[in-house]
């Protein structure tokens, strides 16, 4: 814990996709930590209210750029402005069912956006370590029971599964064609589902939870018996934190990792949503209804051995907790509480949780 402050304290960090959802909460333990960090992304949608409720835009620390991934040269100047030594690539377009409704915007942002950073950190000699955060989904998913592992085929399976699995390619490749050679450190993460106050996207269980229970409905359950990585948005956060600092500071240590839950916590969509009613209170309750939309895995579980391993993370809060924070959040949101001060809290109960 006291090696991330006093890392992180004064450190100049890009952060692309500040203004979604995980990076939101990125930004906001960032800046717990002291570093002043510069954003890039695309301005906040109605999904992004999170950005707005944390007050990102006004915090003094922040130095956002509102633009587009697929646009490199405003991206490389925008890189070359910060300064930075640190670079952590969020910027997505996530939602599986959208890269079946608009594959070819899913790629261009996913993979070309993935090149243009990675081009614009190949021109910033002030850069040394990279974090390209990809998804889970990069695997070719067979339906194991064993979690994948960082060796294990990529190949997802969907547009959007697919485009990050092009993302862990193409920075495999600039890892060893440009990076390597000059002591620049590059990795990526593949992290599981993630939940956490503030997700408001369209097509996931967590936010439709929240949308259910606020219209007094039932909670809609699309495929209630997929077993997903469910974890709480602070477990890979300070993950890729470690990551960053750890290759930064020994270049060797880049590599691939899995960021997830323990075994245990690899819950069913239904039991999460039942996690979610029970919390909440009042009642709530699930349904289980079938849209006919297209295929979704049925089983994904992740090893995480090798970042246990080799950095010494392991998930410090379990599925219940999780869920728990998540509500309690969502509640202090609901009746127009202090959004940031709820985050700070969070943090700093995960932070003294922490043994790293």
């Amino acid at each position: 814990m006291e090696n991330l402050v006093n890392f992180y304290r004064g450190r100049k960090v890009f952060v692309t996709g500040h203004t979604g959802f995980k990076g939101t909460w990125l930004v906001s333990v960032l800046l717990g930590l002291g570093a002043e960090v510069s954003g890039y992304a695309l301005a906040p949608q109605e999904c992004d209210a999170l950005y707005t409720a944390a007050g990102l835009e006004r915090q003094l620390g922040v130095h956002s750029t509102i633009a587009d991934v697929r646009d490199a040269e405003a991206l490389l100047r925008a890189l070359d402005r910060s300064e930075a030594e640190i670079v952590i690539h969020l910027a997505a377009q996530p939602i599986v069912r959208e890269g079946y409704e608009r594959p070819a915007y899913t790629y261009e942002t996913n993979v070309m956006g993935t090149v243009n950073l990675l081009e614009a950190a190949r021109h910033c000699p002030g850069v040394r370590s990279i974090l390209n955060v990809t998804t889970d989904k990069v695997y070719r998913n067979n339906e194991w029971e064993r979690g994948y592992r960082e060796g294990d085929e990529l190949d997802g399976y969907d547009p959007y599964s697919n485009s990050k699995s092009c993302s862990e390619l193409v920075t495999a490749t600039y890892r060893r064609s440009f990076f390597e050679a000059r002591g620049v450190a590059v990795s990526t993460a593949r992290a599981g589902n993630v939940i956490g106050g503030g997700d408001f996207a369209r097509d996931r269980l967590i936010p439709d939870c929240v949308r259910a229970a606020i219209a007094g409905k039932n909670v809609r359950l699309r495929n209630p018996h997929s077993v997903r990585p469910f974890q709480h948005v602070l477990e890979p956060v300070y993950a890729y934190l470690l990551i960053a600092m750890r290759q930064y500071e020994t270049p060797e240590l880049a590599s691939s990792y899995n960021v997830g839950p323990e075994y245990e916590d690899c819950v069913t969509a239904g039991r999460l949503a039942e996690l979610f009613c029970s919390e909440w209170g009042g009642g709530l309750r699930c349904e289980t209804v079938s849209d006919g939309g297209p295929h979704e895995a049925g089983l994904l579980r992740l090893d995480c051995a090798h970042i246990k391993e080799t950095l010494g993370w392991r998930p410090v809060w379990n599925i219940e907790r999780a869920v728990s924070e998540t509500v309690r959040w969502t509640k202090v949101w609901q009746n127009g509480g202090d959004c940031a001060a709820e985050m700070r809290r969070e943090s700093e109960e995960y932070l003294r949780c922490l043994k790293i």
